[in-house]
């Protein structure tokens, strides 16, 4: 019986000049690449996932403060999942074993369930369907509440996206948002929302593409703004215009942008994490917080849906 890598089950895809694969821990995107080039950072298929490198984020994207939250007239307390910060980071999905439920040459259904347990007491089922096609790499989240009560809930993804040659610094950004949560520096604790030509232009304000050079950011973005189509698109871009795109809809109100900043040198701005979220940083404490954080709530038996596009320019 053939060993299962580290990252689980490898699903391979192929549409025209894109190729994908999947692997099952996470539902996580290992790679993705258009004519053999690179559109996010890679990871090897017997290799730990490096930190959420293209991992499915469910029931929450980002962060809960200290892992504290109250819901239903009960309070909870969730691992602390990120120590150093203190904090519950990126949900229970990023290390659950997908099992595909459908599978075709481009595409491929991963299922998992979320079961009860004493800090989130809700039965989650969570299918994510990756599909290529002449646009590029789409996929969707849904989730169906099997549960007696409500539930909270958010997701999102975490690709690194990768514009060509060089690092983080070499590339363009266009980021199509007016506004950015500020955070405290120590442990990116949520504090207002501002303008991003109030709070500090030069380091928020990607609205006309422009070279990201030395920034560093780790924020969460809202007051998208969109096309005709009531989609949003954020293009990274090297000095010749090729690069990547991820497009999504109304669903995701929010975008984390993170430019990877790691203490080791050869590991660190290797991809830009755009990540479009269904709900704001810490939203299981929404009451908390004078803007609408976006809490999706799922009544039992009932589901939710959202989905994202990566493709090539």
């Amino acid at each position: 019986m053939a060993r299962t890598p580290a990252s689980g089950t490898q699903h391979a895809l192929r549409a025209g000049d894109y190729e994908a694969v999947i692997a099952s821990v996470g539902a996580s995107l290992r790679s993705l690449t258009c004519n053999d080039r690179d559109l996010v950072v890679p990871f090897e298929a017997d290799e730990v996932r490096p930190a959420h490198r293209g991992a499915t984020l469910v029931p929450w994207p980002n962060r809960v403060v200290d892992g504290k939250y109250s819901f239903g007239g009960s309070d909870f307390q969730l691992a602390l999942s990120e120590p150093a910060r203190g904090h519950a980071l990126h949900g229970f999905g990023p290390w659950l074993d997908f099992d595909a439920v459908d599978k075709g040459p481009d595409h491929v259904t991963l299922e998992a369930v979320i079961q009860p347990q004493t800090a989130y007491p809700w039965r989650i089922v969570v299918s994510v369907t990756f599909s290529l096609g002449p646009d590029g790499l789409t996929q969707s989240v849904t989730a169906r509440n099997d549960s007696l009560s409500a539930a909270p809930w958010g997701t999102g993804p975490h690709p690194y996206l990768v514009a060509g040659p060089g690092r983080v610094d070499d590339w363009l950004l266009e980021l199509p948002a007016a506004d950015v949560l500020e955070v405290t520096p120590d442990r990116l604790i949520p504090t207002e929302l501002v303008a991003v030509d109030s709070a500090d232009p030069e380091r928020f304000d990607f609205r006309t593409a422009r070279r990201i050079g030395a920034t560093e950011l780790d924020h969460a973005y809202s007051g998208i703004l969109r096309d005709e189509g009531d989609e949003t698109t954020v293009r990274v871009t090297d000095a010749a215009g090729h690069g990547v795109a991820i497009s999504w809809g109304t669903e995701c109100p929010w975008v984390q942008v993170h430019t990877a900043d790691k203490p080791v040198a050869a590991q660190s701005r290797l991809g830009l994490a755009v990540e479009p979220m269904t709900c704001a940083p810490d939203a299981f404490n929404a009451d908390s917080y004078a803007y609408d954080a976006g809490l999706i709530v799922i009544e039992p038996g009932e589901s939710t849906e959202a989905s994202w596009r990566i493709s090539a320019i």
